[in-house]
């Protein structure tokens, strides 16, 4: 989510690309939105007859998150094979 900070993404998106089952996702998701780090909506479908989507993007503050994680992250990969 975080190369792509404002793009809306769904659920089974997610999943795909994070490989986490519905049953972890979505409490994560949820989770995350409540502390202000996502923002989630229901989206209109593409196609008529198809139902609304969940969708969800990183707030600013959870973009900052992310980033200041990434950034510790890559601090110790680099402390570790020095």
């Amino acid at each position: 989510m975080s190369r792509k900070p404002r793009t809306w993404r769904y659920g089974y998106d997610l999943s795909k690309d994070t490989g986490l089952s519905s049953g972890t996702l979505y409490p994560l998701l949820i989770r995350l939105s409540d502390q202000g780090l996502l923002e989630s909506q229901w989206l209109e479908p593409e196609r008529p007859g198809k139902p609304p989507r969940h969708a969800y993007r990183l707030t600013s503050t959870g973009l900052a998150l992310a980033r200041t994680m990434a950034a510790a992250i890559r601090r110790q990969l680099v402390e570790a094979t020095a």
